[in-house]
């Protein structure tokens, strides 16, 4: 579920900064997509790897790229740049998507039982 809901946030993010104007381009839209893109990229690569101290690895890289979309949504917001009803959707999508990415780190640093 981690990686679905990363994979359809990645996909929302593309879809959102299509229509931003192309000056951006080469800055703040092509930084908002490399983060949202890295969630379900180290989620897959973390998953092929062996053992879950590994896994927890790369999902700890996704909390963070997690946190760096975040922080660029709400700037992109603040400029102008996301509509209203946009901002709504991605934020929850987001939000949910961050709790199943964290909530799946967690559990693979429990120790096992």
């Amino acid at each position: 579920m981690a990686w679905r809901l990363a994979h359809q946030l990645a996909l929302e993010v593309y879809a959102i900064t299509d229509r931003w104007p192309r000056a951006d381009l080469f800055g703040l839209t092509s930084q908002i997509r490399r983060s949202a893109l890295s969630i379900p990229t180290n989620i897959a690569e973390g998953a092929a790897r062996q053992g879950r101290r590994e896994f927890a690895r790369y999902l700890n890289i996704a909390v963070a790229s997690l946190a760096e979309l975040t922080y660029l949504l709400r700037f992109a917001k603040d400029r102008g740049l996301l509509e209203p009803h946009d901002w709504t959707r991605i934020d929850a999508l987001r939000d949910e998507t961050s709790k199943y990415v964290y909530g799946l780190y967690r559990k693979l640093r429990a120790p096992p039982s």
